[in-house]
Order: structure tokens, then sequence, then C-alpha cells
């Protein structure tokens, strides 16, 4: 898998679509973000260092900050969802509130750029 828009050609029509949803926000949030990679997945990178993933796994959409403290920052938020350290796991029927993405990227944003 490469950039981003790569990764976005290969889903179903539905994951493509949630999945683009959370890429957009996080653009929107953090417009100098650019595709590139991290830890082997496609992903959003910000001065050289991994912003954030989104990929489908078999169950679940996943989310990857790069960060267990960005996770942990929208927890409380987060009722209903399967979170580990540093994923936060959604699906099509259950997506991510809009907010809570752009919190996490804006968290993660703020580790990168110190």
């Amino acid at each position: 898998m490469g950039t981003v828009d790569d990764y976005l050609a290969t889903l179903a029509d539905d994951d493509r679509a949630a999945i683009a949803r959370v890429y957009r926000i996080a653009t929107d949030a953090v417009p100098d973000a650019e595709q590139g990679r991290g830890y082997g997945m496609p992903a959003l990178r910000l001065k050289g260092k991994a912003l954030l993933s989104v990929m489908r796994a078999k169950t679940h959409l996943g989310i990857y900050p790069f960060s267990a403290d960005a996770v942990a920052a929208v927890r409380p938020r987060l009722d209903g969802f399967d979170l580990s350290t540093g994923t936060i796991r959604f699906t099509l029927e259950n997506p991510l509130p809009d907010d809570v993405v752009r919190d996490l990227v804006l968290f993660r944003r703020d580790q990168i750029l110190g």
C-alpha cells in the first residue's frame, strides 16, 4: 500500500466513503498534512512524522493516531467504541463523530509540533 489515495482506490465503496470522510476531516483540521506512510500504513504525515492512519480490518475500521496520549485525550467521548492503547475501532453503522476526529487530529498535531 502506498499513499492514502492509493489505499482508498482499493476499497469497496462504503468503506472508501467512511475512511475518506475521516481523512477529509483530518486534512481540514491540519491542512499542512501530506500523504505518506506511517509504520507501513498509508497515513497523513506532518513535519516528517505520522499524524493519522485509517484502515479497514476484517471486522471494523480503525483509526491509528500513532499516539496513546491522543487516544486517551478523546477516550471520555468514545462510549460505545472499541479502544486500545493506540487504536480506535468503529464501524460503518457507528462512525466516529466529526468533532472527536478533529480533536484527535489536533491533539496529535500539537504533539508533533511540540
